[in-house]
């Protein structure tokens, strides 16, 4: 059997990226001033979180020459919810969008896939499988050597003028770093955690779950199970339950009808990504009212995983009305009757929850929402808790000239989406996202340090011509010519 001549393997790709980002001048030499305060360097960015996020903004950053490290409080590999939390097959993006990569071809996915598996593989690949998205994550953090701390979690940001403190814990113990610019790449949930209705307060917390949380779905072999939601979690978590044995699903869908189209989806191309921080307000709230109200479609293969199995039951304009214990039994009152559980999933999305990430409490107390901003009427509440941020995803005050310091801590994370568009957490833009903020922050970094950088350039002495290239005459040594 020929071997496929398109399969290069990882070190060669490894020895390509090397070679396109020489033919680059990538990454771009250290620039920054070197600054320390009582003797501690002051590092350029600080990046909170290392998933997709983290990565393509700390290679963005190393290749506009910036110092960054990433720190995440998860164990190395294991960063974002791929490996973790997220249970779908495979991801919901089209297999050629580019990613993380920068605008580096053998940066993307589809050159680490073909490198081991060739281009006819590729052309018979769907989607791509889920935990194979987080190898090719944890493969783009080694071949781009970044600076990753795994195991540290942040544990304060204390804002001053001229940079931030993060009080760290870390496998060594406390530690403290201080840092000129921090950015939040903290994912979907980066500035809250998950939306729970408030029914589930009247249930023990060991008798449901969030479909972020790390469930142990094995446990629910045998049981009766009910999912509240039709988005691509709620069949995620669905499917799970099913395979792990549950004896069956019920899927409750306050809606008359599943979602069909991705309303969004028409507006993903360049000019949105380009263009959609420049809108005015009123279209900004008038976009984002439109998606929530319409909602996203879970993804087809997401809804065949669950419909094959016949113990699994879609309960359309299905609605919650109350939940109580009776004896070992979960009681749920809906619009369409009583019904009765031995677990609930609630597949009920995220909200900014400041008080679930007491780290930011600074940045809680001093920042501005688009709700100061004023709301329209009818407004989706949760798009009013998005932080407002400036055009370095900066978070800005909300009493303008205090909180100084504030506009150094940067919102790289979903909650940005009100301010810049889906261009911090899905991977369609996280590119153009990345180099976006790349660019702010080392703009700023030049700003603040110009008097260096022109003392600098007084000071450089490094001669382009020598004087011997051709023969002076002077005017005194000879006539012109009449």
């Amino acid at each position: 059997m020929t071997a496929d001549p398109d399969i290069e393997g990882l070190e060669a790709l490894n020895r390509r990226v090397a070679r396109e980002l020489e033919l680059l001048t990538l990454p771009a030499a250290p620039w920054v001033p070197e600054r320390a305060v009582s003797g501690e360097t002051l590092l350029d960015v600080a990046i909170i979180g290392a998933g997709m996020a983290g990565l393509a903004a700390a290679a963005a950053m190393r290749n506009i020459g910036l110092k960054v490290v990433n720190y995440d409080r998860r164990p190395q590999g294991y960063e974002g919810p791929w490996a973790t939390t997220a249970r779908m097959e495979t991801l919901r993006s089209p297999k050629t969008l580019t990613g993380p990569a920068l605008g580096i071809p053998s940066l993307t996915f589809r050159a680490w896939f073909e490198a081991q598996f060739g281009s006819q593989t590729w052309d018979e690949l769907d989607k791509i499988p889920r935990l194979m998205w987080m190898d090719y994550l944890r493969w783009f953090r080694a071949v781009l050597a970044l600076d990753v701390r795994n195991q540290h979690d942040i544990a304060g940001i204390h804002l001053g003028p001229d940079y931030a403190t993060l009080e760290i814990e870390a496998p060594a113990g406390r530690q403290r770093v201080l840092a000129r610019h921090v950015v939040l790449a903290t994912g979907r949930d980066g500035l809250g955690g998950p939306y729970v209705p408030p029914i589930a307060e009247s249930l023990p917390r060991e008798r449901w779950a969030h479909s972020s949380d790390e469930n142990d779905y094995a446990a629910l072999r045998g049981k009766r199970v009910a999912v509240i939601g039709a988005g691509a979690s709620a069949m995620d978590s669905a499917g799970t339950a099913l395979e792990a044995g549950a004896a069956r699903v019920d899927l409750l869908i306050r809606r008359r009808d599943i979602p069909r189209i991705n309303r969004g989806k028409g507006m993903g191309h360049p000019g949105s990504v380009a263009g959609y921080r420049y809108l005015p307000d009123d279209w900004k709230w008038r976009i984002n009212g439109y998606i929530a109200r319409e909602q996203v479609p879970p993804p087809r293969a997401s809804v065949l995983r669950v419909s094959r199995h016949p113990n699994a039951f879609f309960r359309q304009g299905t609605a919650l009305l109350s939940a109580r214990m009776e004896g070992d039994e979960i009681v749920v009152e809906t619009s369409a009757g009583t019904m009765r559980f031995d677990f609930i999933v609630f597949s009920t999305g995220f909200k900014v929850d400041w008080d679930n990430r007491p780290f930011l409490a600074e940045i809680a107390a001093n920042a501005r929402f688009w709700s100061d901003r004023g709301m329209p009427d009818n407004a989706e509440p949760s798009l009013g808790a998005m932080p407002d941020l400036g055009p370095a995803f900066e978070f800005l005050p909300k009493v303008p000239d205090a909180s100084p310091g504030l506009e150094r801590v940067h919102c790289f994370c979903y909650p940005a989406m009100m301010s810049h568009g889906t261009v911090s957490g899905d991977i369609p833009a996280i590119s153009d996202g990345a180099e976006r903020l790349s660019q702010a922050i080392a703009g700023r970094l030049f700003v603040e340090d110009v008097e260096t950088h022109f003392a600098r350039g007084q000071a450089y002495a490094e001669p382009e011509i020598f004087g011997d290239e051709w023969v002076p005459i002077l005017p005194e040594e000879t006539a012109v010519p009449v």
